[in-house]
């Protein structure tokens, strides 16, 4: 099994920080390139309201320089010394964008959490992780919150 290039998506949730360690681990495994990802919600196409423009534009633009900050400096600690990496921010529907994305680019494993959005936010979006799984262009590991955190 040849692993060149993986795909770390996230929603910066709890659930990412678990998963992150495991496409950190196997990037270093495999020499693979590891692409840190992370969709901006298309509000506007989600809900099909009509907004001025230039009020959209402004949100996405404070949302992408958070999201930005947020791949700089958030991961850190977990990249351990790892340089092989290129951040991606992307606005769109969080499922369609990734693995539009995996397979533009011929990731060949996307790592994702099961857990990002909940109560409200999962009813009216679904599971991007579901999403992943079903038309992703190449396989996917989904790493569960643990059960029992050790104390």
């Amino acid at each position: 099994m040849e692993i060149k290039k993986i795909l770390f998506a996230t929603d910066f949730s709890e659930g990412s920080n678990v998963a992150l360690p495991y496409a950190v681990d196997l990037a270093k495994h495999y020499g693979a390139r590891l692409y840190l990802c992370h969709v901006i919600y298309d509000m506007a196409k989600a809900t099909g309201w009509y907004v001025p423009h230039t009020s959209f534009d402004e949100i996405y633009a404070d949302l992408e320089k958070s999201a930005r900050t947020a791949l700089d400096k958030t991961f850190t600690d977990e990249m351990r010394g790892f340089k092989d990496i290129e951040h991606v921010i992307i606005k769109g529907t969080p499922y369609e964008e990734i693995t539009k994305f995996a397979e533009a680019n011929k990731i060949d494993l996307i790592v994702l959490a099961t857990h990002g959005r909940t109560g409200i936010d999962r009813l009216l979006f679904g599971s991007t992780a579901e999403q992943v799984v079903r038309y992703a262009p190449c396989p996917v590991l989904s790493v569960r919150l643990p059960q029992h955190k050790s104390a």
